[in-house]
């Protein structure tokens, strides 16, 4: 069984980029919140005076969902990809699109953060650095990938599926299979049956800190399963939604029943673990099970009902949103050392942390937007990182 198309397939898919573009920039709110977290000090390049638990509720949330809703469109754009340029050119093309900004960046990037914390540290001390001990060799194991983790594991994600795409080959069993997989999952259980096996893999992650969810993959060229299983689940789960694309206009339906269940199952996990941090290991045993799963639940519940949202109202063509889809990209790349820098300045005043955390925001994506439109938009780094731009008159299509 086929669906039909969501759009013409040289449709550019305007709801589905701006979501995409949503869960991007809500990493730059989800890192300017941290410095404002209660017991910041042990887990982030600098605390602020003013700590607040509401801080822990503009991380939390969009934590539980941002990079599921990412690595499934990711899927899903993905397949749509290789199914237009065949399997070769496909796999220049990512590297192009992600393994060249991860190889060209990462060294840049973190440096910058090295040096964010040095300056933290340098002021915190009263101007001298303190003794630090030093920092473990690079290995496979200890590598830090810092928040382009995310490039890595696409890489590996789009690896893995053109593997199982070469085996299958054109089974007509498997592939039927893989049709009857994906319109159960995408139907109204589907939240559900997605966040079991997450649920479990979280709640049996060794030295699992529970507040923070899904366990970043950001310290080794080896991810944990549980990240494995979080993001590799939601990309193939896209790819395979990209086979029946028609699938996701009931995602636009029935969003409202998706937000509502997010929302439920948010205010459930947020009434068992606090808006604070938590910084102890989470206790194996049923109770920690049951909170790993409403916690993965949430967090399809809400991807479930973003799509669904942005298919339902952001699917018209809107210059503002097609310039901050493209800008997104390069934004997330480099947000993190801007914020840091930033929280470190205002980690220097007295303020309320709602208007620190503001004027962070803001100053952040401002000097973001402007490097993006000066040095980037109209330059070979745009057009590597998003494509050549089409002229101003075919940018609907």
């Amino acid at each position: 069984m086929q669906t039909q198309p969501l759009h013409p397939p040289t449709e550019r898919l305007h709801g589905l980029d701006a979501v995409r573009a949503i869960a991007l920039l809500l990493g730059l709110i989800v890192h300017a919140a941290m410095s404002w977290l209660p017991g910041a000090q042990y887990f982030w390049v600098t605390h602020d005076t003013s700590p607040s638990a509401w801080a822990g509720l503009v991380f939390y949330v969009p934590h539980m969902f941002r990079m599921l809703l990412f690595f499934l469109l990711a899927g899903f754009f993905a397949r749509m990809a290789r199914e237009r340029l065949g399997a070769n050119a496909f796999m220049r093309d990512r590297f192009s699109r992600i393994g060249v900004p991860l190889l060209a960046g990462w060294f840049p990037v973190l440096m910058a953060i090295l040096g964010v914390g040095a300056w933290s540290l340098w002021l915190a001390n009263g101007g001298s650095m303190p003794p630090t001990p030093e920092p473990p060799p690079l290995s496979p194991r200890n590598f830090p990938l810092t928040h382009l983790w995310f490039l890595y594991a696409l890489l590996l994600c789009y690896a893995a599926a053109l593997l199982v795409r070469a085996s299958v080959g054109r089974s007509s069993i498997a592939m039927q299979f893989a049709d009857a997989i994906t319109r159960l999952l995408s139907g109204p259980m589907g939240p559900v049956l997605l966040a079991l096996p997450l649920g479990l893999a979280m709640a049996l992650h060794a030295k699992w800190y529970a507040w923070f969810g899904i366990p970043t993959p950001d310290q080794s060229l080896y991810p944990n399963l549980a990240a494995c299983i979080a993001f590799g689940s939601a990309f193939g789960f896209g790819w395979l939604l990209q086979r029946q694309p028609g699938l996701l206009q009931h995602w636009a339906t029935r969003w409202p029943l998706h937000l509502a269940l997010a929302l439920l199952a948010t205010a459930g996990c947020l009434h068992y673990i606090g808006l604070a941090p938590r910084l102890e290991v989470a206790p194996a045993g049923l109770e920690t099970f049951a909170y790993a799963a409403a916690y993965a639940f949430a967090g399809w519940s809400w991807t479930f009902a973003l799509v669904g949202l942005g298919l339902r109202f952001l699917s018209g063509y809107s210059r503002v949103r097609r310039y901050l889809a493209d800008a997104s990209y390069w934004i997330y790349i480099v947000h993190l050392p801007v914020v840091m820098a930033l929280q470190v300045v205002l980690s220097r005043v007295h303020w309320p942390w709602l208007v620190e955390f503001v004027l962070a925001l803001t100053v952040a994506m401002a000097l973001l937007l402007a490097s993006y439109d000066l040095l980037v938009r109209n330059t070979f780094i745009g057009a590597r990182l998003n494509g050549r731009r089409k002229p101003r008159g075919l940018e609907q299509r």
